[in-house]
């Protein structure tokens, strides 16, 4: 009998939990030619999702819980989860039940047919602000056109990967993850299924603006630099009009005896230069730092415990 592991990642979500496992509940009870297992990893919750993820196991063992040391972010704890899945396929998804478990039922003969990868692809996103849509779409435009991996646009972290996928993904061990263009770069088989988003069932998301830039620019320096030659190309062309600029009011003084321009034209100079200086040194400081965090080689992450029980730290 084929296993089905359903990895859900947890932050403070006890407003969800019991909601949400009456419906995946409800999934395996109906599949019952696969054997389950639901692994949650808790990355660091203050409310009480610990207590009611312990409170579900002892109703239902097929339930798994891992326990990281702190709040690593959604990235770490997805790599969390991948090292402890024991499933043939693992199927990501959020807690607060804008991915459909239902949606599983579909994915699971397209997996049986011979894809590696089955993603869901947001039709519609319900619940999600106008600016939050229209970002979204301009990051994943800009992505695709700076990277050579075909990065799936509304698309997230909801789908099923075979254990090849999963076995590939844990193999790397980056600090600055960005898992939905790792989803693409490891490659394998894929197939596409089409979804409706649904608002949050309950509970308050845990993104806000300044984490989703934080993301879009972890997701575009993981995979791309063409922020660092687009920086080269800028300062290639000021340098050659200010060069060609230098030129024609050496002549023209020389020619005509016309004076120079004075402060202001110089001011707007300097501001305008300071600025593209400043501009290509961030870009290139944030390359610099995701040189520095690698470096160190520092473990991803830690876990307090699996299902209760302390967990050797030299495991992965």
């Amino acid at each position: 009998m084929k296993k089905i592991s359903i990895l859900i990642p947890a932050y403070n979500e006890e407003a969800v939990l019991t909601l949400l496992y009456d419906r995946v509940f409800i999934l395996m009870n109906k599949l019952s030619n696969y054997e389950w297992e639901v692994m949650f990893v808790n990355d660091g919750s203050k409310d009480n999702t610990l207590a009611i993820l312990y409170a579900l196991r002892n109703k239902d063992n097929r339930i798994n819980i891992v326990d990281l040391s702190r709040n690593y972010g959604k990235e770490i704890a997805m790599l969390a989860g991948f090292d402890y899945v024991s499933g043939d396929c693992v199927v990501i998804m959020d807690a607060d039940l804008q991915d459909p478990p239902e949606l599983i039922e579909q994915m699971i003969p397209y997996w049986e047919d011979g894809y590696d990868d089955v993603y869901a692809k947001r039709r519609s996103r319900e619940g999600e602000s106008f600016i939050k849509k229209k970002t979204s779409q301009w990051f994943y435009s800009i992505l695709k056109k700076t990277t050579k991996i075909n990065i799936q646009k509304n698309t997230g972290d909801f789908r099923l990967l075979d254990r090849s996928c999963i076995d590939a993904l844990c193999q790397i061990r980056e600090q600055s993850r960005y898992t939905k263009g790792m989803f693409s770069w490891i490659g394998f088989k894929k197939k596409e299924i089409i979804f409706d988003r649904s608002p949050r069932a309950a509970g308050k998301t845990k993104w806000n603006y300044f984490k989703l830039i934080s993301l879009a620019i972890e997701g575009i320096t993981s995979f791309t630099t063409k922020p660092l030659r687009i920086s080269t190309i800028i300062g290639s062309i000021i340098s050659l009009f200010a060069f060609i600029y230098m030129i024609y009011m050496l002549l023209r003084t020389i020619l005509y005896g016309n004076p120079v321009a004075g402060y202001p034209s110089l001011l707007v100079m300097i501001l305008f230069l300071g600025g593209v200086q400043l501009l290509s040194l961030g870009v290139l400081g944030e390359y610099i730092a995701r040189i520095f965090v690698e470096t160190k080689h520092r473990p991803t992450y830690f876990a307090r415990s699996f299902n209760g029980e302390k967990v050797n730290q030299n495991r992965h």
